[in-house]
């Protein structure tokens, strides 16, 4: 491994940037299987025409497992977005539309998004009662074998100097339905604080794709539940009061 350059921590994981390009290094509470799974379920997103950076390497360096992928000089959409706020609006339709692309793809070979959420509401600290609802919910909507993301947010789209949109973070690719994908980031707004935006990404996403917002609210519980596993401390309540909504208006 080249001499790195620190940019940030990031729960779990060290980034860097070396002459090999950007160096994911993961902790202990990461296993083999766990690092492995991300940087195949990228290899094989890489197979499509989304612009996402390439994996170049996987690599053991004192003990530490780390990931080397092409380095994505630019910009977050987040970024721009805090930073030019009169231009909300037209950032938002250039997310809608990335995520529409990525929902239009296919990659057989990634896990199921069902079978993912079934295990994590099993694995749900949650009661019986509440875990057979949300089973009954999720087997009752419709298998889709879309390309979805499974963290899709404006600070996971990196924009280069030429105006290039890259998506990154392919860490919770699965294949599966794109209300799900779409009540998730609809979610991550929210814990972000950022309601209206939610709102108003919510509307657009439906718009644009012709997508009944109440089939989409469907899948916002169901979300809620398999985020509850690995949620942050500030996150738990949060999420349980999502899953309380049935019928959600």
């Amino acid at each position: 491994m080249t001499t790195k350059q620190f940019i940030k921590n990031h729960p779990g994981k060290q980034l860097f940037v070396s002459d090999e390009g950007f160096v994911k290094v993961f902790g202990d509470e990461y296993t083999k299987a766990g690092i492995l799974n991300e940087a195949l379920n990228q290899a094989r997103v890489e197979e499509t025409d989304l612009n996402i950076p390439k994996i170049k390497a996987i690599e053991v360096v004192d003990g530490k497992w780390s990931i080397v992928m092409d380095y994505i000089s630019g910009t977050t959409l987040s970024e721009l977005m805090k930073a030019n706020p009169e231009k909300e609006d037209e950032y938002l339709e250039l997310f809608v539309d990335l995520q529409r692309t990525v929902l239009s793809k296919r990659v057989p070979m990634l896990n199921k998004l069902k079978d993912k959420m079934n295990a994590r509401i099993s694995a749900a600290k949650l009661d019986a009662t509440t875990r057979y609802d949300l089973h009954t919910r999720l087997d009752s909507l419709p298998k889709h074998y879309n390309l979805c993301h499974g963290d899709f947010h404006p600070s996971n789209i990196i924009i280069t100097s030429d105006g290039t949109p890259y998506i990154i973070d392919w860490a919770h690719a699965t294949q599966g339905n794109a209300s799900a994908d779409v009540a998730t980031t609809y979610l991550l707004f929210y814990l972000d604080g950022k309601e209206a935006l939610a709102e108003k990404y919510l509307h657009l996403y439906c718009k644009k794709s012709d997508t009944a917002i109440q089939y989409v609210q469907k899948w916002i519980p169901i979300v809620a539940a398999s985020r509850l596993t690995k949620a942050k401390e500030n996150e738990d309540a949060f999420l349980r009061r999502w899953i309380g909504v049935v019928d959600y208006q």
